[in-house]
């Protein structure tokens, strides 16, 4: 987002919850105030470090990890119907004219169930609305799993680590953002109620750091995989 707006994109921030169903430490909250009130705050301050003109909230609730009780609480993303869905981000493509959108991959990246649907959603209404351009989000799988190896933690099951990412010869868009790592950084640190200043993203020294958030990946699907292109605007 931040190398799109330094290259003069107009550049537009859409989000499905508000991430009702996060956890945070006892005493982080002030007595009274609800999470995604936080949340909200945290979006937008991380937004303008990005270089976001403008973020909607398409007004779902916090789906929670998948398998829980919340996947299915009335009014969750989880539950809601994409055309309907569609159509809301659809009229916001339209009114900014959108060249690009980015969304998720088919799995979320890595299986949660609001990233799938974002996927679903987002995928729907790019044909909606006409937007040329959809990049799906994703990871190079074999750098994550060599990642998780050189960390030295227990590795999960082999049929987990199959769910996680794409095959870098199935990924056509691989964008180095190294120049703008540190306004990553800041924006994750944004992300208090999220992201710790003790949690191993913002632990990390700047080498791993630019190992682990210097590359983003994605996945085109009128694009030749293997072809690599490192624009979104081509």
């Amino acid at each position: 987002m931040r190398k799109a707006y330094e290259d003069g994109h107009r550049v537009v921030l859409v989000v499905a919850t508000r991430g009702e169903n996060g956890e945070v430490p006892e005493g982080f909250l002030a007595e009274g105030e609800p999470l995604w009130r936080r949340r909200v705050a945290e979006t937008e301050a991380a937004a303008e470090i990005l270089g976001v003109a403008r973020v909607e909230f398409l007004g779902y609730i916090d789906s929670g990890m998948m398998g829980e009780p919340a996947n299915d609480a009335p009014g969750s993303f989880w539950t809601a119907d994409v055309e309907e869905a569609a159509e809301k981000l659809a009229a916001i493509l339209r009114e900014e004219n959108a060249e690009v959108l980015t969304c998720y991959d088919d799995h979320g990246n890595y299986g949660h169930p609001d990233h799938i649907q974002v996927h679903r959603v987002g995928m729907r209404a790019a044909e909606l609305a006409g937007t040329p351009r959809v990049f799906q989000a994703t990871a190079s799988r074999e750098r994550m799993i060599a990642g998780m190896e050189r960390s030295g933690q227990p590795m999960p099951p082999r049929e987990q680590l199959q769910a996680v990412g794409t095959p870098e010869a199935e990924i056509g868009t691989v964008v180095d953002v190294t120049p703008w790592l540190s306004y990553k950084r800041q924006a994750m640190r944004a992300h208090p109620s999220q992201i710790s200043e003790e949690s191993a993203f913002l632990a990390m020294p700047d080498e791993a750091f630019a190992v682990a958030f210097g590359t983003e990946w994605f996945i085109r699907p009128d694009q030749e995989p293997g072809v690599v292109t490192d624009d979104l605007f081509k």
